[in-house]
């Protein structure tokens, strides 16, 4: 039975599976196996699932492809990954902002039913709530929303971020918290969207 040495499919740390697929290519596919499914969510909620399957399959053909350069100090591979996923989606940018503004302006998410619904419960509110928060992850900067949707979406520290976008933490806090004020104050006080601006802001 063909496979990986036990002590490889043990190992903890992404940097030892980058490390060895350097002498064993095949390897890496257990970083695949890893992360891919989290890397395909997040573009997904951002792109649509039919977008997501093309980029997680090309972040990974990056990843392979310059892992050599891949800092083994960084035990865990996630942040980079999604900094390899996230450079693609910004190439997809305008098609993101597009379906951003034409959710806020009709109140209809062209992405749901492809698997990259914004938000997962179907209540009346919610629905409401899509367009104007829409509106407002279409008003930000590219590096501002994209700062935003790693915290939120895929549940990124800030360290997480910094590394992922080859950016200081300090960088990522302002980011942040300037995304986070102008989608407060786009959508304003009204209780009915406070859920979902915490999950953005």
């Amino acid at each position: 039975m063909s496979g990986p040495p036990p002590s490889v499919a043990r190992a903890e740390e992404d940097a030892d599976i980058v490390a060895q697929s350097l002498e064993q290519p095949e390897l890496f596919a257990l970083l695949y196996d890893r992360h891919a499914p989290d890397i395909h969510r997040y573009v997904a909620r951002r792109l649509g699932a039919s977008a997501a399957d093309d980029i997680t399959a090309d972040t990974f053909l990056v990843a392979f492809r310059i892992r050599s350069r891949y800092d083994r100090t960084r035990a865990n591979a996630r942040p980079w990954l999604y900094g390899i996923a996230g450079n693609l989606v910004g190439k997809q940018r305008r098609a993101e902002v597009r379906a951003l503004r034409a959710l806020a302006r009709t109140g209809h998410d062209p992405l749901a039913g492809s698997g990259g619904e914004f938000w997962l419960e179907d209540t009346d509110r919610r629905i409401a709530a899509q367009g104007p928060l829409a509106g407002a992850l279409a008003g930000l900067s590219a590096p501002d929303r994209h700062v935003l949707l790693l915290v939120a979406w895929a549940e990124l520290t800030y360290q997480e971020v910094a590394e992922a976008l080859d950016i200081p933490v300090g960088t990522v806090r302002s980011r942040l918290n300037r995304a986070r004020r102008k989608v407060r104050t786009a959508l304003g006080a009204d209780p009915a969207f406070m859920t979902d601006v915490a999950e953005v802001a």
